[in-house]
């Protein structure tokens, strides 16, 4: 069956030194989202991305793709993403970004399913990966990437997925940032709220029953753990890293900045005794 094509061009929204997000308006963003990447939100930083030679991300674009044209609902469906340069020519020679070639990440709209994959590189400029959506509906899928001799980048695009869909959950911030997941309580401290300044998130990440902190969590990519921060709307989108990759608990720090009000939700991600849990916490910035 011919595969449907969704081509996302060159909308650039461009990220501060740590990060950029936006407004938390619950409207659908502009179609065929691109986001440059380059001065995004990644502690311990990935060198200079000043140098004239490096090519703009804006000179890129990507399309996803499903074999039948659109997924449906909770059937598992190959995911293929296509990365190109302006002049239609495929990138195929990407640098590895903790551990990875390329992370997808895939929300619903209401921000209550998030996953995050990673795509086997097949050569021609084409990433696949199987995965499957829990409900009709939209999703936005983020390809974050660095191509070789270019700046960490990110392309984003809202894909159909058919089947009933859910009722949409509100997004509210939370009054108590603690959770607890899979054992262990993780308790979410922010050092500000307010925009336009630096923010320090920490993760405390204690045993659930005992109350002890855990301090010999294991590496996730590379690191501590990751964030993942999207603005209520999806059109802002932050992968954090942390300010010590080589920590190991029981508290793990995030330094970002928040440069516009707004309503967020972030999803942090660590590694204990061989495995990764994720952790939401929504959060106002005012």
């Amino acid at each position: 069956m011919k595969k449907k094509i969704i081509l996302v061009t060159a909308a650039v929204i461009a990220f501060s030194v740590l990060a950029a997000c936006g407004k938390g308006e619950d409207k659908k963003p502009a179609e065929n989202e691109k986001k440059e990447a380059g001065d995004m939100e990644h502690g311990g930083g990935h060198g200079d991305h000043s140098a004239a030679a490096k090519p703009a991300s804006q000179d890129l674009n990507v399309s996803f793709t499903f074999p039948a044209g659109a997924a449906k609902a909770n059937e598992e469906t190959e995911l293929t993403i296509q990365v190109t340069d302006k002049d239609g020519k495929t990138v195929n020679k990407y640098d590895v970004n903790h551990e990875k070639l390329l992370h997808l990440i895939i929300v619903n709209h209401d921000l209550s399913f998030f996953n995050h994959i990673h795509p086997e590189f097949k050569g021609d400029g084409k990433f696949t990966v199987n995965t499957s959506f829990p409900a009709g509906g939209e999703y936005k899928v983020f390809a974050d990437f660095i191509p070789t001799g270019g700046i960490n980048t990110t392309l984003s695009e809202w894909v159909k997925v058919e089947g009933k869909e859910d009722k949409p959950a509100a997004i509210t911030a939370e009054a108590k940032l603690v959770k607890e997941v899979g054992g262990k309580e993780i308790e979410l401290a922010l050092s500000g709220t307010k925009p336009n300044e630096d923010v320090t998130l920490t993760f405390y990440i204690r045993d659930s029953k005992t109350k002890k902190g855990i301090d010999n969590l294991q590496p996730y990519l590379g690191a501590v753990g990751h964030v993942v921060i999207l603005s209520k709307d999806a059109n802002q989108y932050l992968h954090v890293h942390p300010v010590n990759e080589k920590a190991m608990g029981p508290d793990a720090k995030f330094a970002t900045s928040f440069p516009q009000s707004g309503t967020y939700k972030l999803w942090g991600q660590f590694q204990h005794n061989g495995d990764v849990f994720t952790v939401p916490f929504v959060v106002d910035v005012k």
